[in-house]
């Protein structure tokens, strides 16, 4: 259990999640509209509020859980609807919208990565009341998006992670991943409560982030 508890930290990274989250989602709708499935689009969730994309247990429950369990906070928004039928090459849609929002949250740290880098070296002209705040914000982002990113490729339904599998391998993959989904919540709480999912994601967390820190050092 996370014994230190500090308002202002966890405002600003649920900030940060919320955020993340919108825009993860908002990339598979995107997505979607661009092999030609409007559903997503015509329900709003091609937004960055996230209002239209919360899910009570994997954008409230999950974060405050795997905060307090393992110092991380992260999780998922409630699934984009997309009607493959609707769309050009199904097969490669299915693949692309549905790593589509992993990617996202990357290449979001990505882009966090040059301005990490800036702030770093203007901190003369700045000035420590200024930066600091600065720098821990975009410390969060980069961390979290990371951290999302990583998540959401975990195989376990309703993560992003299973669908892929199932695009690329096929129906039977598929059909596992729906019946093993009706499982996929309990799971992820087990193993978020326990501390197994935070033990298993840091290491690979941890070392794209050393990478990050290497290159705005």
């Amino acid at each position: 259990m996370n014994s230190s508890f500090n308002v202002v930290d966890f405002a600003i990274q649920l900030a940060v999640i919320l955020f993340a989250i919108s825009f993860h989602e908002s990339a598979h709708a995107w997505m979607a509209l661009r092999f030609g499935d409007p559903t997503a689009r015509d329900l709003g969730r091609i937004s960055l509020n996230p209002i239209r994309h919360i899910d009570l247990f994997g954008s409230v429950i999950l974060p405050i859980l795997l905060y307090f369990t393992s110092g991380m906070l992260f999780g998922y928004a409630k699934p984009t609807p997309v009607n493959l039928s609707r769309t050009r090459n199904p097969r490669m849609a299915d693949v692309a919208v549905s790593a589509a929002g992993p990617v996202s949250n990357l290449l979001l740290a990505f882009i966090g990565v040059p301005v990490m880098y800036l702030l770093r070296r203007s901190g003369a002209v700045l000035g420590d009341s200024i930066l600091s705040p600065l720098w821990y914000i975009g410390y969060q982002f980069l961390l979290i998006n990371v951290s999302l990113g990583v998540f959401n490729l975990i195989p376990i339904p309703p993560l992003d992670g299973s669908w892929i599998l199932a695009a690329a391998f096929g129906e039977r993959v598929r059909l596992f991943f729906h019946q093993f989904g009706r499982f996929g919540f309990l799971i992820l709480v087990v193993l978020s409560y326990t501390g197994i999912l935070g033990r298993f994601l840091t290491p690979v967390i941890v070392g794209i982030f050393n990478l990050i820190k290497r290159v705005i050092a």
